[in-house]
């Protein structure tokens, strides 16, 4: 019996049929076969879960700061030793390229331990001035059960991102992982286990879209950290109103990058490329949109294509592969979609997808593909695609890019290529974005504040701002006779 096995992870690795009672799979968009079948948590599940919570939740609160670091830390060390094995199954589980797949667990250990490395300082009691016969201060005080909705794209990392300072703050947690990455969940849950986390701090089930509204909708969840589209944002909105209850939204993107003219253009390409490809352009702060100045645009162009076509689509196991499937057909069909409409419109296609030997209608295989004479009438340019699909135009000037960049519903990133800082930066004022990227982009430095605007969301994760939203404020006036 495998580790996995022995953690209660029912995997189905040869693709067979999963038993009757199971109401949720995980298709493995490797193969389309069934990688993992999971049962639905029912209320009554629903109902003890958070029970447990509620009578841990006190517990908790008044556990010593340096212990609940410990816990942390060792929770994630344990997490990380499982490397190997985990990377497989997130590979297996949502389509990454298995050699990948570690480094998403390099980056929970890097958020993480750069919260634990904070917490001391942004959770310590602020105490006022003295007054004569007045003791005041103010404490941070957790704000009780966090719900997290983790979604599948960047499955540890998403989460990690909510689990860590909620329970560093001292709160409880209740995990819904996606159902396309169920194990993610219970690999959190196994490592906090073993790490001696008193039962019913943390907790994970699988829920349908339903139960999962009637949870936030419960008057047991105090806070809910969702990262997901932005038609799932709008149903967690819906859910938690008349509650009063705080609600952190991630949401979708349509991240561009602007090439000035004096930039570098081979760190630029490189950059840029990878931004919009890693993870088959399912990222959130992927780039979509570049607009580069029209005097460095062919050669932009050029080494963009060339670059591409060094990629290698294969199933994520294979060892080679740098681009990997899609999550589903379904996903990678929409794709297709917007880029077939936007030639229709007039759009140049510069990729030869039969250049790309798994690519093929119908499946999650999907060439790369990168697109000119774009405009922002094209669904290519303002909607979200969420796949391996660059489109680039050509632009006159700052003025002329900094409208095409504000000209969009989204806000997560954006990026500028040039080696004047001074003005990237005064430019980078101008954009509306959470997070601005000068001569770089599509990464997340734990101590920034990760945020976006517009559709992109609300709330912030990550740096000191992180806990914010995960604690309140609790004033102390004490007077003495």
């Amino acid at each position: 019996m495998t580790k996995s096995q022995q953690a209660g992870l029912e995997v189905n690795r040869e693709g067979g049929k999963a038993p009757v009672d199971v109401e949720q799979q995980t298709i493995s968009p490797s193969d389309g076969t069934v990688y993992v079948s999971r049962r639905l948590a029912g209320k009554e599940e629903v109902s003890a879960s958070v029970d447990r919570a509620v009578k841990a939740k006190l517990s908790w609160k008044a556990t010593a700061l340096d212990e609940r670091k410990l816990v942390c830390q060792r929770a994630i060390d344990i997490l990380l030793s499982h490397k190997e094995e985990v990377a497989l199954e997130l590979s297996c589980m949502m389509g990454r390229p298995i050699r990948y797949s570690g480094g998403e667990l390099h980056g929970v250990a890097e958020r993480s331990e750069y919260m634990i490395s904070i917490c001391d300082e942004v959770l310590a009691t602020r105490t006022l001035l003295e007054k004569p016969g007045l003791t005041r201060y103010i404490k941070r005080e957790p704000v009780g059960i966090v719900l997290v909705i983790a979604p599948w794209n960047y499955p540890f990392l998403t989460a990690v991102n909510a689990i860590i300072p909620a329970l560093l703050a001292g709160n409880c947690v209740i995990l819904k992982h996606s159902a396309q990455t169920p194990l993610c969940a219970e690999r959190f849950y196994q490592a906090f286990k073993e790490a001696g986390l008193p039962e019913g701090i943390f907790q994970f089930l699988h829920l349908s879209h339903e139960s999962t509204k009637e949870l936030i909708a419960s008057e047991a969840i105090d806070y809910v950290a969702f990262t997901g589209s932005v038609q799932g944002g709008v149903e967690v909105e819906k859910a938690a109103q008349g509650r009063f209850i705080g609600v952190g939204l991630e949401l979708g993107g349509k991240d561009p990058a602007y090439v000035r003219k004096d930039a570098d253009i081979e760190k630029a390409v490189a950059s840029i490329v990878d931004g919009a490809f890693f993870n088959s352009g399912q990222s959130c702060c992927g780039i979509e949109r570049v607009y580069v100045h029209r005097s460095v645009y062919d050669e932009f162009v050029a080494q963009a294509v060339a670059l591409t076509l060094q990629y290698k689509l294969g199933r994520a196991d294979d060892p080679d592969a740098t681009l990997g499937p899609m999550v589903r057909s379904g996903a990678a069909d929409f794709v297709r979609a917007q880029v077939k409409e936007a030639i229709a419109e007039g759009a140049v296609a510069h990729i030869d997808e039969s250049l790309f030997e798994m690519s093929e209608e119908g499946t999650a295989y999907l060439a790369p593909q990168i697109l000119t004479e774009v405009n922002h009438r094209m669904r290519v340019m303002r909607e979200e695609t969420f796949g391996p699909v660059m489109g680039i135009m050509k632009v006159n000037d700052d003025k002329q890019a900094l409208e095409l960049m504000n000209d969009s519903e989204f806000g997560l990133t954006a990026s500028i290529f040039t080696k004047d800082v001074e003005t990237g930066v005064a430019l980078g004022e101008l954009i509306e974005t959470g997070t601005f990227f000068l001569n770089r982009c599509d990464y997340l430095d734990p101590a920034l504040a990760w945020i976006g605007v517009k559709q992109s969301g609300r709330g912030c994760s990550l740096s000191q701002f992180g806990f914010d939203n995960l604690t309140r404020p609790k004033s102390f006036y004490i007077k003495h006779e």
